[in-house]
């Protein structure tokens, strides 16, 4: 796991559009019921919105600045009672709590860079959830051309406006793929261009592991989980080779 913190003043600026995946998340909860456990929580957008939904959640994050961030935003809401926050490695979490259901949402679990971290995770995340218990995982669907094209590229991923210093932030994504061990390495760099022209550059390297569907199965199964269903899409569209989205639902055994 790498240090996020680099980019976590960025991040709600970069998703601020993003909502795509709330409503499959406030379905799957209220289905299963509370307890929440949210793995990779970062700045808390979707710890917000389960709150409001009357939810207790706990969220677990690695980055002390994502969790500060998290922390202002559910004291604004007035949600803050709701929610506990927790800076832990989710590949070790141990909490005395246990929950119906924990979600790890778009891309996070694939933080987790190499099969190992990713089973050890599967393994602590069952022992934190009930008999039953719902577990949804969210990530890219791998195509391979995609991934083809864009090995070794630098493409300007956003841009947006800072409303606090006035400048305009330019985020542009490389990535560099090793297909052998399914993993990219990823460098985020942010471009402040600020009002009296000066640049100045935050640059964030992180790993990411892309799992394909009949991996990420058998992983749930050696894990002790069964399989509910995998989907395509945030609308729960069948899993298609085509699909952009490869959401694993599961339960605890």
């Amino acid at each position: 796991m790498t240090d996020y913190d680099r980019f976590a003043r960025f991040y709600d600026h970069d998703t601020a559009e993003f909502q795509d995946d709330v409503d499959l998340y406030l379905g799957f909860a209220q289905r299963a019921g509370g307890p929440l456990l949210e793995l990779g929580c970062g700045t808390g957008r979707l710890l917000v919105p389960l709150a409001q939904a009357g939810f207790e959640v706990t969220g677990v994050d690695i980055s002390p600045a994502m969790l500060q961030i998290a922390r202002r935003k559910l004291e604004a809401a007035g949600l803050a009672h709701r929610v506990a926050l927790m800076q832990a490695d989710v590949r070790t979490l141990e909490l005395p709590q246990r929950f119906r259901m924990a979600l790890m949402a778009i891309n996070s679990f694939m933080h987790l860079a190499s099969l190992q971290d990713q089973l050890q995770a599967l393994q602590a995340w069952r022992r934190l959830l009930l008999p039953g218990g719902l577990l949804v995982i969210d990530v890219d669907n791998p195509h391979p051309q995609l991934l083809v094209e864009a090995d070794g590229k630098l493409d300007l991923h956003n841009r947006w406006e800072d409303p606090d210093t006035g400048a305009t932030v330019l985020k542009l994504v490389s990535r560099s793929v090793d297909p052998a061990l399914q993993l990219q390495d990823i460098v985020f760099i942010y471009d402040e261009v600020l009002p009296d022209g000066h640049v100045r550059r935050t640059v964030a390297p992180f790993q990411a592991r892309y799992v394909h569907r009949a991996e990420g199965e058998l992983m749930l199964d050696k894990a002790g989980f069964a399989l509910e269903q995998v989907y395509g899409s945030y609308d729960l569209a069948p899993y298609t080779a085509d699909s952009d989205r490869l959401i694993f639902v599961a339960r605890r055994r």
